[in-house]
């Protein structure tokens, strides 16, 4: 009874709308009064911030807030796989016939995630999927978990149900109906698809390859190459979000292995290692 009626009512609400609006809320003048509030009922650890907090002019440059250098030191082993944001492991493991886990008895395919042909979403078969939740106490902004060059990226638009608990154990397919922007990158894994899933309350997902973002009215799916094929080294910021929401990260077989210490409910800081990069078969 109550998850037909938490799903009725969360779909019932206009959620891109409401998000558009909190976005320019957040980017108010007034909202700056709110900026100790929000640090206070959300634990923030403010001596690894980058500036003092009366240079921040709203509440989003607060939360989009750079981190102190050194505050995340990166990984340098040259074969680790690191995290590319703070934020919490939802899910994790295998990609078996195409599908993945979004909860308990609630699972998702590759291509309807991608919103791809079937035989685009085939290469990831076998390989490794990670979904890392970021709570609204998180740094976020979302960073390289490998050295790569990006080869293309996908924006399609889409619902904004709650990424947290309530969506995601409420809303089947949650991942493949909210709007998200997908990176693709060649990387020593081969492969690598980072799925940033817009949520409700959240402004927009920004990239910095581009003059890209989400949540805009009447927006329409578009997938573009990069011609000039940008390089990032493993830790640079490639994008971030205007308040919490997911990143799922998909490697092909054979490629990656995750550490031991990556379960469900692990807290990950971006630049921590979380796994190895394997060496390809001959």
């Amino acid at each position: 009874m109550i998850r037909p009626l938490l799903k009725t009512v969360i779909t019932l609400l206009p959620q891109n709308a409401i998000s558009r609006l909190i976005g320019r809320a957040g980017r108010s003048k007034v909202s700056k009064r709110f900026i100790k509030p929000y640090i206070s009922i959300f634990n923030i650890n403010t001596d690894e911030i980058e500036q003092p907090l009366s240079s921040y002019p709203h509440l989003t440059a607060f939360f989009t807030r750079n981190l102190k250098a050194g505050a995340r030191p990166i990984c340098s082993l040259s074969d680790a796989l690191v995290s590319p944001v703070d934020g919490k492991v939802a899910q994790f493991g295998p990609i078996r016939r195409g599908t993945l886990i979004q909860a308990k008895n609630i699972e998702y395919t590759v291509e309807q995630l991608l919103g791809c042909p079937k035989e685009n979403a085939e290469k990831f078969e076998g390989g490794t999927f990670l979904t890392i939740y970021l709570s609204p106490r998180d740094y976020h902004r979302i960073h390289m978990p490998l050295d790569g060059e990006l080869t293309h990226f996908t924006y399609i638009p889409g619902r904004l149900f709650p990424v947290n608990a309530i969506g995601v154990h409420h809303v089947p397919g949650l991942f493949t109906k909210n709007e998200r922007l997908i990176t693709y990158a060649r990387t020593p894994a081969g492969e690598m698809a980072i799925v940033k899933v817009g949520a409700f309350i959240v402004g927009s997902v920004k990239v910095g390859y581009g003059e890209h973002t989400t949540n805009v009215k009447k927006g329409k799916m578009y997938s573009l190459d990069l011609p000039e094929m940008p390089r990032y080294r493993k830790g640079e910021e490639i994008g971030l979000f205007e308040f919490g929401s997911t990143v799922i990260l998909l490697f092909e077989k054979d490629r990656i292995l995750l550490d031991e210490h990556i379960q469900e409910g692990t807290y990950l800081k971006y630049g921590g290692r979380i796994g190895t990069v394997l060496s390809p078969r001959p």
